[in-house]
């Protein structure tokens, strides 16, 4: 027995008595609180969530609309394929993390185990394509190709392949009447992703994690109305996941067909002679270079003058958009993407900038105009410019005496816009500059619509540029730490230029306007800005929205939504203003740069307009612009590094004319052959079901042309061949 006395402990034992009670009481109070928190705090979110753990959803994809042109040709539907497709969820459950049933796939499939690997693992920063940019949670397409006797295999050894499914589904096709392309138009689609699915969560667009999203031309611009609303089935399951009932149903809803303005017929066309011209100017000689001239991208749009809607466009570099169907491979996604790509992605004729030369000059005409100088005065056009000892010389260094500012623009005289820019420069100050400037060669720009969006109806439109005096205070506060690093006073010429820049790279400097004024320099248009401003030449004034997007149709055809041509603004020019530069530009079809591309056009029955541009571009070889006219419709073709305007680009823009207007080497027209002589107004005949009976295409074949006489090509005075 312990010598301890009783009395000695008791204290000891309370102290431990109240510590225990304390702890208990704590537990107790936590307990109660979590219960409450439980049941009545958030009792009826886990009262839902115990519900739909007794629900399954089947999720029935929607069809999407189909992509029309303009008589109703499909250019992009659906087809039914059978989509093998891998549930991620279950395969990361399994100890190997589904490789084994992913080999096995493979040999049934026919594919590599690795290139099947690859499909259904997750894209991030560092994973190359193939990769899975969707929802980790959806199903992963691991081939959309596979036939009846594979899709049999991975159904009747079901054991064999968990998580693996094989079943019909519709698939987008990107069908190319009359071997037309329309890619970078038509855009493509992917999986939607987990963070597109938080962020449309509370829209009036929800996505489905089974949904596939317009990434790149009208598939995403009319992603919502093309996409449809999906069908939920929910099942009432026990506890064992055995179907007890139906809890409810919604029923898919397809998407809507987009009718478009664009012709499948002047498609085909517009793309052979882009691409034709892009192979005839790589077998010409550029003497500056001392190599054939590269070419290598180009793009060409046909547009309607009175609306503003889009007939064709193309872009080359191209691709094929059913490459992105079902899943893009690593091989085609490098062809798209790297560096030898040229990027075919790209749209080049709404995405593609570049100097516009001499096709400018109709914006420094009108500027001109506008800060007092009479459209027939009389213009000095010397061979050659001089300004500060810098010396600017006329294209081939040729001269045309006193001539007015329409003979300027039939000839192209850079000389006559050198003088008339220099003298602006200086009544604005010079390199001190006053405190209000006119400024009219820039603000008559931007009054064109240069330096921003045309509002076209496609994604990723870009700007263009306006070097004017806030570009040049922006551009050198960029840039300049890395002039005065650069640059010294007596160092080589591009230290020099540093040097200068360094020190006064914001000053609107003389040769800044000079060259501006002829469209060189820092200044950058776009293939769609350039037609969007001769199309309003040729309408009267009105600058429109370019569209492409002419009706959204209800899959029942009861519903039919017409998508109106919109304007956002005028040409700064008066109606006298605008005649004499229509005249002007007639007038290079006959007698001036693009004369020798014309010879034998019927000028009676189908007045032509047009203007020549071949403007420089640092380091790299000459870009051809040409641009042109009808009472109907404006056409523009860009190559780069193709060389000069009329010489690369100006037969090819007059085949996709004859080719509209059913004309031959003669200028005889018959209507018969014509694809479009006349702007179409009315959308395709429907049927009561909501489809359209489209008429068939057939491929562009042009027929064998020899060239008109030399006397026949110079109809006038010879001029510049732009």
């Amino acid at each position: 027995m312990s010598n301890i006395p009783e009395t000695g402990r008791t204290p000891r034992v309370q102290i431990r008595l109240i510590v225990i009670q304390v702890l208990v009481f704590s537990l107790l109070l936590t307990l109660g609180g979590r219960l409450w928190y439980l049941q009545i705090r958030n009792g009826q979110e886990y009262t839902n969530e115990a519900k739909n753990n007794h629900v399954q959803q089947v999720v029935q994809p929607a069809v999407r609309g189909s992509i029309l042109d303009s008589r109703g040709i499909p250019l992009a539907d659906n087809e039914t394929r059978l989509v093998v497709s891998a549930s991620r969820t279950e395969l990361m459950k399994m100890k190997d993390d589904g490789k084994g049933v992913l080999t096995r796939l493979a040999g049934v499939l026919g594919m590599k185990p690795k290139d099947v690997m690859d499909k259904v693992r997750l894209c991030d920063a560092k994973t190359p394509q193939p990769c899975w940019n969707g929802s980790p949670y959806q199903p992963i397409p691991v081939t959309d190709e596979a036939n009846t006797q594979q899709a049999l295999q991975i159904r009747e050894r079901a054991e064999d392949f968990p998580g693996i499914t094989a079943e019909p589904t519709a698939v987008r096709r990107y069908i190319g009447p009359g071997k037309t392309n329309t890619a970078q138009v038509l855009g493509y689609l992917s999986p939607v992703t987990d963070e597109e699915i938080t962020k449309a969560k509370d829209t009036d667009s929800p996505f489905l994690r089974s949904d596939q999203v317009g990434r790149s031309g009208l598939e995403r611009t009319y992603d919502k109305e093309l996409r449809g609303k999906a069908g939920v089935t929910r099942y009432e399951v026990d506890n064992l996941g055995r179907v007890i009932g139906e809890a409810a149903r919604d029923e898919a809803q397809p998407g809507a067909n987009l009718v478009t303005s664009i012709d499948a017929r002047v498609q085909a066309v517009a793309e052979y002679e882009l691409n034709n011209a892009m192979k005839a100017a790589r077998l010409e000689f550029d003497k500056n270079t001392d190599k054939n001239y590269k070419a290598d991208a180009g793009a060409v749009v046909v547009m309607e003058n009175k609306t503003g809607r889009i007939v064709s466009m193309a872009s080359q570099p191209t691709y094929d958009p059913n490459s992105w169907v079902g899943g893009i491979s690593g091989k085609d996604y490098a062809k798209l993407t790297g560096k030898a790509s040229n990027y075919p992605l790209l749209n080049r004729a709404i995405q593609g900038q570049a100097a516009p030369g001499s096709i400018f000059k109709v914006i420094s005409s009108t500027a001109a105009v506008n800060a007092g100088y009479p459209f027939d005065g009389g213009y000095p056009c010397p061979s050659s410019y001089s300004v500060g000892g810098q010396v600017f010389k006329n294209f081939e260094s040729k001269g045309y005496g006193s001539i007015a500012l329409g003979r300027a623009l039939e000839v192209s005289c850079d000389t006559v816009f050198y003088g008339i820019a220099h003298r602006e420069w200086q009544k604005d100050g010079g390199t001190k500059p006053k405190k209000r400037t006119n400024d009219w060669f820039y603000r008559t720009a931007h009054q064109f619509g240069l330096g921003k969006e045309t509002g076209i109806d496609l994604p990723n439109e870009v700007k263009g540029r306006v070097p004017d005096r806030q570009w040049k205070q922006n551009f050198w506060e960029a840039n300049k730490d890395g002039w005065c690093k650069q640059g010294k006073k007596n160092g080589d010429y591009v230290e020099k230029i540093a040097y200068e820049n360094c020190l006064e790279g914001n000053r609107m400097r003389a040769g800044d306007s000079v060259n501006y004024s002829i469209g060189q320099g820092d200044t950058l248009v776009t293939p769609i800005q350039m037609a969007t401003i001769y199309s309003a030449i040729a309408n009267g004034g009105t600058l429109h929205n370019p569209t492409i997007g002419k009706a959204v149709i209800s899959a029942d055809g009861k519903n039919v939504q017409e998508i109106k041509p919109t304007s956002h603004g005028k040409l700064p020019m008066n109606a006298r203003t605008r005649d004499q530069i229509d005249k002007a530009l007639a007038g290079v079809t006959t007698r001036g740069s693009a004369a020798w591309r014309f010879g034998g056009w019927p000028q009676d029955k189908i007045p032509m307009h047009a203007k020549t541009g071949t403007a420089e571009v640092y380091g790299k070889q000459t870009t051809s612009w040409f641009v042109s006219y009808t009472k109907d419709y404006t056409i523009i073709m860009t190559i780069a590094q193709g060389g000069t305007g009329s010489g690369a680009s100006g037969p090819a823009v007059r085949n996709i004319y004859e080719a509209m207007y059913g004309l031959d080497k003669d200028g005889g027209q018959d209507l018969k052959k014509a694809l479009l002589p006349v702007p179409q107004a009315a959308l395709p005949k429907m049927e009561p079901d909501g489809s359209i009976e489209a008429p068939k295409i057939e491929p562009y074949e042009p027929e064998k042309k020899e060239p008109p006489a030399e006397d026949q090509q110079l109809a006038g005075p010879p001029a510049r061949r732009d």
